[in-house]
């Protein structure tokens, strides 16, 4: 079957049923659109960029359920939007986050109790980590812990940006779900 020559609405009928030939001729169709939009959105490429990766990513683990109520555009436009709203109040929170604790440091309260909840937080951070598959947890660290940018990365490991980007992601995602809210303050 030649999916490129598919509607929209065949490709989502298929998408629906697990069909991932049909969810990537839908991704190859919108990506680039989807991409400039969010660009517009946030000004920033990296972010704009993931902003669509999770779009599509969240189309596919919701594909059996997803109602397509409009156009497809129309959704994946709407998705984007979506996504940057939530990323604003995720950036909200970890600025009210970080004022909350600038301001509780600067009273000088630091008690034996937040200093084994930040322990016990960092212990299982690491143990998470440890968890991660090799290459990318080795890029992880040496994304976070070495801070060391994208480029350095890939010319010490000899592989491209674009798969240290993803890899980190992919981390910063894998992380996120097992740490929940927690670990989106602190990275």
């Amino acid at each position: 079957m030649l999916y490129s020559k598919l509607s929209d609405q065949d490709l989502v009928h298929f998408l629906k049923k697990g069909d991932s030939d049909a969810f990537t001729v839908l991704y190859d169709r919108y990506k680039e659109l989807m991409y400039v939009y969010a660009c517009k959105i946030v000004k920033d490429f990296d972010i704009a960029e993931d902003l669509v990766q999770d779009v599509f990513i969240s189309i596919w683990e919701k594909r059996e359920t997803l109602a397509f109520d409009s156009l497809v555009s129309s959704y994946l436009y709407s998705a984007v939007r979506y996504r940057f709203f939530d990323l604003v109040d995720m950036q909200k929170v970890r600025t009210d986050y970080a004022k909350s604790l600038q301001l509780f440091l600067d009273k000088g309260e630091f008690s034996i109790d937040n200093y084994m909840a930040e322990k016990e937080l960092t212990q299982a951070i690491e143990r998470e980590i440890a968890y991660l598959p090799a290459k990318m947890r080795e890029i992880f660290i040496l994304s976070r812990k070495a801070n060391l940018k994208n480029a350095e990365i890939a010319g010490h490991l000899g592989i491209s940006e674009k798969t240290v980007k993803n890899q980190v992601s992919l981390a910063l995602r894998e992380l996120r779900k097992k740490l929940g809210l927690l670990i989106s303050l602190f990275l």
